[in-house]
């Protein structure tokens, strides 16, 4: 909580003048019922028409105060509330972009989708609420009682005794719906994975008729949220009750101790206001501890991401490796879940503009091998290396930069071709161009109306599968990349158009090292190195003759693919 407390810090000067608005709102709101009774017992019995008038008029100058102090205070407590959320939100997806994947992992992206909504929103809402009844509630609360006081002490007394009834029901509540509002925040988690699931796969869904099976799966996902909310609002819906039956209660003592030893109409009047204001103002506390019991939940969860280091740690001691090789992976093991090894003692090196084929069942660790390349993750044991170095011990931002990648499952935005290809780099339309034929994606972006100015759909949902791979490709190679990865990135082109596609990129690309994962043999069989993974080991690694001799499931493969058999 002290970490989002932090944000309201740059709007100090504005948090400070709402709350000193809200505090002349609110303490010309007490003076009301005070100068009404003073007018009931002391003004009229004198028939002074004008103290009558001018007492009205000090009336009316503090309900106009109170009226234009609160309604400025509550502006500038939800610009306040609004650019702290803005804040905090910026932070919190900049850090969710730098986390690494295995960060990601953990936290998952469903809940981060959800920390970056609904947890924000909660803590706007407690910060907007917090400065608007939480300046007001208690000095309604506090100045209320006094000027109770300053009427009659007896009566003040019997408001008083109320008072701690009220606050250790309010505790104890609280205390016991905090815990349940993480929960409610947890099964929000898993209903924005649930819509996530659906959405993405809506063509599975119609095409093996199963939206019967995702509705009665959301269902059980949204059922389970609700009875959670449920449990957690039905113990925080017993503040208002208790608070108003206690209140009611010390109300009839009031009136029932008034009335045996007080014979002043006005002070009668004026308590029974100030019992009013009390009563607000305890309900508004009340309410207070709902948005905060949310709130502060929201905020724990918002703050778990934020402390997260998602630093990548350079360790530039390490030995290097061979400079003329653009990779090598030696002894290279790696496990995900720190339990069994994903992949297995994989050795091998590529030297500059090779290429480098990887092919496997799915499953086999080829996508593991690229992750680890481009340092998604670091390996468990063995190294990684780069134009000789060891990937752990250059910064990232370098590394990165000398890959040009594009996988299966990329991302288009909802902007123009050229916009989708430059990916904010400022390459000139020469590069971009170039990049496209050898993709060959020219063709079809020539065809298109606007050509390279053409806006794409959201998630390029009006070109097909083979058009938004080849638009993927050629942002990969539009920067001029040293390694060119392309992983199960032509699934969706037919034969012909990936084969003229790997030979401009031979051409055209000469000195870049280029590393290829598919499935299909005619993909790989040109490369200079191919690499054969079976259950996270190699099972072969050689050239397509190489391994059409020596390895068996190599040659499966090719058998079943092309009907090969020598």
């Amino acid at each position: 909580m002290k970490k989002t407390l932090t944000y309201i810090k740059p709007y100090a000067g504005k948090t400070a003048l709402g709350l000193v608005l809200k505090f002349l709102g609110s303490a010309a709101e007490l003076v009301l019922p005070y100068v009404l009774s003073y007018i009931i017992d002391d003004v009229i019995p004198t028939k002074n028409s004008a103290l009558i008038y001018g007492m009205g008029g000090v009336m009316l100058g503090f309900a106009l105060l109170a009226l234009f102090g609160n309604i400025f205070a509550n502006r500038l407590s939800a610009q306040v509330a609004g650019a702290m959320t803005h804040d905090l939100r910026y932070d919190l997806f900049r850090k969710t972009c730098y986390l690494k994947c295995r960060q990601t992992d953990e936290v998952t992206v469903p809940s981060l989708i959800s920390r970056l909504t609904s947890d924000s929103y909660y803590v706007n809402q407690m910060v907007a609420r917090t400065m608007r009844m939480g300046v007001r509630a208690p000095i309604l609360l506090l100045g209320g009682l006094i000027f109770c006081f300053m009427l009659d002490v007896s009566l003040a007394l019997v408001l008083l005794a109320t008072v701690p009834f009220v606050a250790a029901a309010i505790f104890f509540i609280t205390r016991k719906t905090v815990p349940m509002y993480i929960k409610v925040q947890a099964g929000g988690d898993a209903m924005v994975r649930a819509v996530q699931e659906d959405i993405t796969g809506i063509r599975v869904i119609k095409a093996l008729s199963k939206t019967e099976y995702e509705d009665a799966r959301f269902e059980g996902v949204a059922g389970n949220l609700a009875s959670t909310e449920y449990r957690a609002q039905r113990v925080m819906s017993l503040t208002n009750p208790l608070t108003t039956l206690i209140l009611n209660i010390g109300l009839v003592a009031v009136i029932v101790v008034g009335a045996m030893l007080s014979d002043r109409p006005g002070v009668i009047t004026g308590f029974l206001t100030y019992f009013t204001i009390v009563l607000n103002a305890m309900l508004g506390i009340s309410k207070i501890f709902v948005v905060l019991s949310r709130g502060v939940a929201s905020a724990s969860r918002i703050e778990q991401v934020l402390a997260l280091d998602e630093r990548e740690q350079v360790l530039p001691s390490l030995p290097a490796g061979d400079p003329s090789r653009a990779i090598e992976f030696r002894n290279v093991s790696f496990s995900y879940g720190g339990k069994e090894d994903n992949i297995s003692h994989i050795s091998f090196a590529l030297g500059r503009g090779q290429s480098l084929g990887i092919i496997g069942g799915t499953g086999a660790g080829k996508s593991t091998i690229v992750s680890l390349l481009l340092r998604f993750y670091d390996v468990t044991e063995g190294a990684v290396y780069v134009d000789g170095q060891d990937v752990r011990s250059v910064p990232p931002e370098s590394l990165r930069k000398k890959f040009g990648a594009a996988f299966q499952n990329d991302f288009l935005m909802a902007a123009s071709v050229r916009e989708n290809i430059d990916y904010g780099r400022g390459l000139a339309d020469e590069q971009i161009i170039r990049a496209a034929k050898c993709a060959q994606a020219w063709e079809f972006i020539e065809g298109l109306p606007g050509k390279l100015d053409y806006d794409l759909a959201q998630k390029a949902g009006n070109l097909s599968g083979g058009q938004k791979q080849r638009l993927l490709i050629a942002r990969a190679l539009a920067g001029d990349p040293e390694i060119i990865v392309l992983d199960d990135s032509s699934s969706a082109l037919d034969y012909a158009t990936d084969a003229a596609m790997r030979r401009a990129v031979a051409r055209e690309y000469p000195g870049a090292a280029k590393v290829i994962v598919a499935q299909r043999v005619s993909s790989v069989k040109n490369c200079d190195l191919i690499v054969v993974l079976e259950d996270g080991v190699v099972s072969g690694i050689g050239t397509h003759r190489q391994l059409m001799q020596d390895c068996e499931e190599y040659r499966a493969i090719a058998r079943t693919q092309m009907g090969v058999t020598e």
